[in-house]
């Protein structure tokens, strides 16, 4: 399950699964986009749980990277412990796109 975490005004930290995938991608996007439309315009998306993910996980976070940048807003991934998924990112050169902490 994808959990919310409001922080302060405007900052909002998404704590993904163990698995994000097609199945589960569609309710990551529709969080985000409630906080997008609440006017959070820092998304912290944290990994510390997750192993695997595939490439509908990776538009959904591209995808809103590109939208909060446009209000002058960001996302970021903090707490990559997955070998799988560090490798992925560097392989795809995600950090140049998405900060990540």
């Amino acid at each position: 399950m994808i959990k919310v975490e409001k922080m302060q005004i405007g900052k909002a930290v998404v704590i993904l699964p163990e698995k994000v995938n097609i199945a589960n991608s569609p309710d990551l996007k529709n969080k985000l986009q409630l906080l997008f439309d609440e006017g959070i315009n820092e998304i912290v998306i944290n990994f510390s749980q997750t192993k695997m993910i595939d490439s509908s996980c990776l538009g959904k976070l591209l995808m809103f990277q590109k939208k909060l940048k446009e209000r002058q807003g960001e996302l970021i991934i903090e707490d990559v412990t997955s070998d799988y998924i560090n490798k992925l990112f560097n392989m795809i050169q995600l950090q140049k796109v998405i900060k990540i902490n």
